[in-house]
């Protein structure tokens, strides 16, 4: 099963999206997890998923994040 997390400012703007991607993966018999957190969620979530789409509204966040991913 794939993970995919979608992350914004408050968590709140992508659940809409996470529904419809949910029912689309459900329509089409995928298996994956589709979850939304907010961008003070995502240290404690980021090692656990296979995706994560980040909201426009936090891209400014991209190269902390990338950063915090780099080994």
């Amino acid at each position: 099963m794939k993970r995919i997390l979608l992350c914004c400012a408050a968590g709140m703007s992508t659940s809409m999206l996470v529904a419809r991607m949910q029912k689309y993966a459900s329509e089409n018999h995928l298996a994956v997890e589709i979850n939304a957190i907010s961008i003070n969620e995502l240290e404690d979530h980021i090692h656990h998923c296979d995706c994560c789409l980040l909201g426009p509204q936090i891209k400014y966040k991209l190269s902390d994040i990338e950063e915090k991913l780099s080994p």
